[in-house]
């Protein structure tokens, strides 16, 4: 459970989220994802430590540059998570429904005998 809570910790921020969606395009060097931030190299350098840290995203050294790629299996880890909770509430629901119709069967029931 460590790992979901800083996996969800990562995926948090909006910068980080956003250099997520452009990893799952394909690796990105260091100085490719800050290219569409208004933010310093240093701050930049922390998301990746951060993302790095909570094993979404593998950085590895290419000559001079570093390049970060996805770990795609991190984010099937969430996946896997938010699946189980989508089956858990789409149990209640259908639940619910059944529940609806019984109320709107016997509510029509009832208009009809007030109708006599």
């Amino acid at each position: 459970m460590d790992r979901l809570n800083t996996t969800f910790s990562a995926l948090s921020d909006p910068t980080r989220r956003a250099m997520i969606e452009r990893l799952s395009l394909g690796p990105a060097s260091v100085s490719g994802l800050t290219e569409p931030f208004a933010l310093s190299q240093q701050m930049i350098s922390k998301h990746i430590a951060y993302l790095v840290r909570a094993r979404l995203v593998v950085k590895t050294k290419r000559g001079r540059e570093s390049v970060c790629t996805l770990r795609p299996e991190a984010i099937k880890t969430v996946s896997d998570w938010a699946t189980r909770y989508r089956r858990f509430w789409e149990e209640h629901f259908d639940k619910l429904d059944v529940v609806l119709n019984q109320m709107k069967k016997e509510e029509a029931g009832d208009d009809g005998k007030d109708s006599e």
